[in-house]
């Protein structure tokens, strides 16, 4: 009788650790099963994270170049309708259109003869020096026109200049781009106008754009 109460203990003593195990190994389960369930949530956010992230730069971009063309088509619009502009009779009546945001300056005084020099730079015209870089610099000098791009000669054979030829209007000329100095990279337009030469240039290739626009419209009594 003993025996057999020995023996049911027994197998009681070995249900329950069956029983046991099956519930550890059940926790087990649940716990990786949560683990892994809360990596995987985790992982998705940190996905969405970076994807939100990565719209949000790509909108923000795009908002930014519409934004950038938007202002430069506002500023195109506002240099319109164009001035023009006249030089004094005895120098040919150079004119040419030109920026309305542009403003002007006449340098010199040719009542007694000499050179005619002119400015024009958006806004205001900054005080005037060599080193001082304009919108547009026309210069129109008693110079004979081979002599004039003769004296550009050295720059060209150094490569800091491009010679090519140029016409507007049915007036012929000389064209330089490149480096004019350290301070100076833009472009000319060289002209002969009767015992005169003239000169319009551009100090910074970030006028470039007006002066191509400009030169087309050049025109003078030849």
């Amino acid at each position: 009788m003993s025996g057999m109460k020995t023996m049911k203990h027994k197998y009681e003593q070995g249900g329950i650790s069956g029983s046991m195990i099956a519930i550890i190994g059940l926790s087990v389960l649940v716990v990786v099963a949560g683990s892994l369930a809360i990596w995987a949530y985790v992982n998705f956010n940190e996905q969405k994270t970076n994807v939100d992230g990565k719209i949000e730069l790509a909108v923000a971009a795009a908002e930014k170049e519409q934004a950038d063309k938007d202002e430069a088509k506002f500023a195109e619009r506002e240099k319109e309708p164009n001035r023009q502009f006249v030089g004094p009779d005895d120098y040919g009546r150079v004119t040419f259109d030109y920026s309305k945001t542009w403003s002007v300056f006449e340098a010199t005084d040719i009542s007694r003869g000499g050179a005619y020099q002119a400015y024009l730079n958006p806004i205001t015209v900054p005080p005037l020096g060599e080193r001082r870089q304009f919108a547009l610099r026309v210069t129109i000098e008693e110079k004979d026109y081979d002599q004039v791009v003769k004296s550009y000669e050295e720059l060209v054979k150094k490569g800091d200049l491009r010679n090519t030829p140029v016409s507007a209007n049915g007036h012929n000329g000389t064209r330089l781009d490149g480096s004019f100095s350290k301070d100076i990279r833009g472009a000319a337009v060289i002209y002969k106008i009767r015992d005169k030469t003239l000169t319009l240039r551009t100090d910074a290739d970030t006028f470039k754009p007006d002066f191509e626009k400009l030169i087309k419209t050049v025109d003078f009594n030849g």
